[in-house]
């Protein structure tokens, strides 16, 4: 598969998302439909539908059996890293970021993203896939999600250079105020790795957030791919109240495009080990 062909990316991220689907309806151990049967169902090629599920299988979301099929993953084991009454305070990472587009269009929800915005699967959002650049290096490929009703007129630049949390709050009235963020490991697809320029299954670092307003509303759902080879968390946990911390500098938050929170209230990022995509 080319994941350079336009479209290529959108319809792998949409197969992703019907095969959540299923697998959220299932419990552990749980069969779900075989590659043919799923691409007849979606409407999407082998190879299209085999990446997507690679992805998962990597995830650890689904389990291969040779002569079997597919099956749901067992559950996850859930460590707390910090506890939710906490506020993490996530500095900037170094390094000059930027991101070229590789997806950028208009479409519905769904269900397992309308869920997460708390919004009609008939309703629309815009849809965003880009890859993410460190002195010019791929680090990270990014899937954004954002409410259309909240940025209309949103365009190529501001997705490209800025501040893109700055753009919607100068140019769209949006304010971000909160996070829940979910990192866990994985390994790159074949598609992502040309993308990141690195070996297939290398080792990756796959973040899950979820940005609300100040009114709590959702703003946006993102998952993104990060390399494993070049990129990792440190956290600084505070064990008593401390002085005033003056604003950080400009710069790029883990998991985060930059500029995130910069300009408004401190980000309140709780990080957890269980993921699975959908919780």
């Amino acid at each position: 598969m080319d994941a350079d062909v336009p479209g290529t990316v959108l319809k792998r991220e949409r197969a992703r998302d019907a095969i959540l689907e299923l697998i959220e309806a299932r419990s552990p151990g749980d069969a779900i439909p075989s590659e043919r049967s799923l691409c007849g169902l979606l409407g999407v090629s082998r190879p299209t539908l085999r990446a997507a599920v690679d992805e998962l299988v990597a995830a650890g979301l689904l389990v291969r059996e040779h002569g079997r099929g597919m099956f749901v993953a067992p559950a996850k084991i859930t460590q707390e890293l910090v506890s939710g009454e906490l506020a993490l305070s996530v500095p900037p990472a170094a390094g000059a970021w930027s991101s070229r587009l590789l997806e950028f269009t208009t479409l519905q929800a769904g269900a397992r993203v309308g869920r997460k915005l708390r919004m009609s699967p008939a309703a629309e959002i815009v849809y965003v896939a880009r890859l993410r650049l460190v002195d010019g290096a791929p680090m990270a490929i990014e899937h954004l999600h954002i409410r259309a009703e909240l940025v209309p007129g949103l365009s190529a630049q501001e997705l490209e250079s800025g501040d893109l949390y700055e753009h919607l709050r100068e140019r769209h009235g949006v304010h971000v105020h909160e996070a829940l963020q979910a990192i866990e490991p994985t390994v790159v697809t074949r598609a992502e790795a040309k993308l990141l320029d690195v070996p297939e299954l290398s080792p990756a670092l796959l973040f899950e957030r979820l940005t609300s307003d100040t009114t709590g509303r959702p703003v946006e759902y993102v998952h993104s791919l990060y390399r494993g080879d070049r990129y990792r968390i440190v956290s600084r946990l505070a064990l008593g109240p401390a002085a005033a911390v003056p604003p950080v500098a400009d710069g790029h938050h883990p998991g985060i495009p930059p500029g995130d929170f910069a300009h408004g209230d401190p980000i309140t990022s709780s990080t957890r080990g269980d993921i699975q995509s959908g919780q």
